[in-house]
């Protein structure tokens, strides 16, 4: 049986000020105390402050900038939104000073400030720790309460407070600033409301991503991304020159507390010995949502981009999965842009706090309704449907998103036939086997991991013949929308492998990636957003299923559906030695590809 979704809600595309969570640090002259700024709908005043603040054992500089709407004073107090910037970010880039002004406009006070180690706030990147970064904004929150003063003395009496020291307090950001909303809100409940932006569940799978069931086997090094995002960090004290000691750390690396330094080390070592392999999983999860949610009360507006193979939709859906599952009110969106595509050009419509399009975007209109309900209280507003996605294959402007009760289940089985094809029938399967073996070089493309934040070309994704698999439908009689994450059971044979299976190295375990394509009646193939699914085989001697990252993609009448298993990817690790791997089908046990697919 397919899911069923109800037919469209109002249309929204763009993105949020030009993208919350940029990548890139973007310095603007700091807005003169009490400067007075005129809104879309109100005006407001800005008042730049420092916070010197206890952070995991450390004293750090804070850099924020207080927004206060016109009109509100203690005899008229408004409720708060704290929000940070994206990795590389500060304060003052255009994503987060618009968030500010947009939240200001609409009546809102808001502090908006720099993270830690990055613009002109004080101390080491750590990677949105609860325990550094959730306590150094539990300090902010005391402010918003009026019961601590910046650093100049400043103090408010004017946020909406439900008794005395606990503010009525939302908080909203992206990538980098979004998880640490989830790490505030573990360690102070005080925190009334979320929206976090294309973030992340676990760094663990972010870095390092397994696909197959085993998580305690690491998994497949996205070396572009993450060597990316580290020399970024890296940089900050040169993009930012400070006498500020606490910025630098002496010992490690440049600007990385010690444990996100040595993640970086044994990732790119190549190595997986079971002791570094154990520090790195404990570390990256134990500063990730997945370790902490239990803590997070406050309601959650979940919200995720298609075009992202940093955080994909997978993060978010465990992140919502979670929260639901212990009682946290929790809905999540599936909008269009995020790390990949879209952040700094999103589509007409969508999400862009730049263009001041709360009111008029889907996304923007269910994070006002977020905010209504969870910080103004009103308690008769419509905070939307548990599940919303966008679909970029609908024109009409008022069709864009769909919604439905829950993620759809996985309700269409494909099987792996011998002969290269991809059934409906288990009994259409043919008997055959096929090999296909390693380079030592990388020999598919899938995406090179920046292009879509600095705006360069990507080439088309490849697959080199002989280092790879595949399997295809034959045409389709309907449309066929996928939304949600496929899952593939695979075997494989590899004696080379085998020989190794108990290695004390994981890293001589093998590696694969699967992934799904769309192929166009003229044998064009899209590979969807450019996303794959790395594996590193828990033990090659057993069947082990495949997590595909989550697409919504409608494949059109007279495509096929084409399942890949490549040896390799350039934006990934890979397998150390060549290692032949062997696909055997037989109609009583081949491998399946299950897809969760809706009709509208």
């Amino acid at each position: 049986m397919e899911a069923t979704v109800s037919r469209a809600v109002p249309r929204t595309r763009t993105a949020l000020a030009a993208a919350l969570g940029t990548l890139a640090a973007v310095t603007l002259t700091p807005l003169a105390l009490a400067a007075p700024a005129t809104g879309a709908t109100g005006t407001y005043t800005v008042t730049p402050l420092k916070f010197t603040v206890d952070a995991g054992g450390r004293q750090c500089i804070v850099d924020a900038d207080l927004y206060r709407p016109a009109g509100v004073d203690a005899t008229h107090p408004a409720p708060a939104v704290l929000t940070t910037n994206g990795f590389g970010g500060s304060k003052s880039d255009g994503s987060t000073d618009a968030t500010g002004k947009a939240f200001a406009r609409r009546g809102y006070v808001g502090l908006v400030y720099s993270g830690l180690g990055f613009g002109k706030s004080g101390c080491l990147i750590s990677l949105d720790d609860p325990r550094i970064d959730g306590t150094a904004a539990s300090a902010l929150v005391d402010f918003l309460a009026g019961t601590r003063a910046a650093d100049d003395g400043t103090t408010v009496d004017y946020v909406t407070a439900d008794k005395k020291g606990d503010p009525r307090v939302g908080m909203i950001g992206g990538s980098y600033g979004g998880a640490v909303q989830m790490a505030t809100a573990a360690v102070d409940h005080r925190v009334d409301a979320l929206v976090p932006l294309i973030t992340w569940n676990d760094l663990a799978y972010s870095l390092d991503p397994q696909n197959a069931a085993d998580r305690d086997v690491p998994g497949v090094f996205k070396w572009q991304w993450t060597n990316g995002f580290y020399l970024m960090g890296e940089g900050q004290p040169l993009l930012e020159p400070s006498l500020d000691p606490s910025r630098i750390n002496r010992l490690s690396c440049l600007h990385f507390v010690d444990d996100a330094c040595a993640t970086i080390r044994t990732l790119n070592s190549g190595r997986y010995p079971a002791d570094r392999t154990k520090a790195l999983l404990d570390y990256a999860r134990g500063v990730s949502p997945v370790s902490y949610l239990k803590d997070v009360k406050a309601p959650t507006l979940l919200v995720q981009g298609q075009a992202d193979s940093l955080f994909n939709l997978n993060e978010a859906r465990a992140t919502y999965d979670t929260l639901r599952a212990q009682g946290t009110p929790t809905k999540m969106i599936w909008q269009s842009w995020g790390h990949s595509g879209g952040l700094t050009d999103p589509a007409s419509g969508e999400l862009n706090l730049g263009e001041g399009n709360l009111e008029t975007s889907y996304v923007g209109k269910r994070i006002v309704a977020w905010f209504d309900r969870y910080l103004h209280r009103a308690k008769g507003t419509d905070t939307g449907p548990a599940f919303a996605y966008y679909r970029d294959w609908i024109s009409d402007p008022d069709g864009t998103y769909a919604t439905a009760p829950a993620v759809p289940a996985l309700n269409r089985t494909l099987y792996l036939s011998g002969d290269g094809k991809l059934v409906d029938d288990r009994h259409k399967v043919a008997r055959g086997s096929r090999e296909y073996r390693n380079w030592v070089l990388p020999t598919s493309h899938s995406e090179s991991s920046l292009s879509g934040l600095i705006g360069l070309p990507d080439p088309t994704p490849y697959d080199t013949r002989g280092t790879y698999l595949d399997w295809t439908t034959e045409p389709l009689t309907t449309t066929t929308d996928v939304v949600g994450a496929p899952e593939a059971t695979l075997k494989v044979v590899s004696p080379r492998t085998e020989r190794v299976q108990h290695s004390a190295d994981a890293a001589d375990k093998l590696v694969l990636f699967a992934k799904l394509y769309d192929v166009a009646p003229d044998g064009t193939k899209t590979l969807v957003h450019r996303l794959v699914a790395p594996v590193r085989v828990p033990d090659v001697t057993r069947p082990f299923t495949v997590t595909l990252p989550g697409i919504v993609h409608r494949y059109e009448k007279g495509h096929r559906i084409r399942f890949v298993i490549a040896a390799s990817d350039d934006a990934y690790g890979g397998n150390k030695g060549i290692k032949p791997v062997t696909v055997i089908s037989a109609p009583e046990d081949t491998g399946t590809v299950r897809l969760p697919v809706v009709t509208e």
